[in-house]
């Protein structure tokens, strides 16, 4: 999967999405140090035991470079930033039972206007699964040769 690069000085607002979110019961907002356990078994069940490790280093940031999805108290997705890279946008995800509400986008601006508020100009998307999701909801765009970029010589998980 190719990194991507985002124009963070041309997003589109966030607050709208996350108040019309917050009118049909879905809370986004960062994630607090004393949930790092629920929003791990959230990760590792839904995705995998790398990804929560890899948002570990989120909750060592101040402020805390990782927002959540809630539902009726539940994690239902998550959106990290300046978690494996600076200046990388990931990983990132929602509950597939809640996928296509505009969760994802939620989370994903919410992250990209965190690296914005750093100040940075421009984000990375690393491993982006999904390159038409991230090119339609904030015009970022395929970074050539960038595969397999930092996740070369992993460990195996086996």
């Amino acid at each position: 999967m190719p990194d991507m690069l985002v124009d963070l000085l041309k997003l589109p607002p966030v607050e709208s999405l996350i108040s019309d979110l917050r009118a049909q019961g879905v809370i986004i907002r960062r994630a607090h140090p004393f949930e790092i356990t629920p929003v791990r078994e959230f990760i590792q069940k839904h995705f995998s035991s790398g990804w929560a490790d890899e948002v570990t280093p989120c909750y060592s940031r101040q402020p805390v470079s990782l927002y959540i999805a809630i539902r009726n108290g539940k994690i239902i997705g998550f959106g990290a930033y300046e978690a494996t890279r600076r200046n990388f946008f990931g990983p990132t995800g929602v509950a597939e039972s809640e996928r296509g509400a505009g969760i994802g986008k939620a989370l994903l601006l919410a992250c990209l206007w965190g690296l914005r508020e750093m100040g940075y100009a421009y984000g990375i998307i690393g491993g982006a699964g999904p390159v038409e999701f991230y090119a339609k909801a904030v015009g970022a765009t395929v970074i050539p040769d960038s595969v397999p970029g930092i996740y070369a010589d992993m460990l195996s998980r086996d």
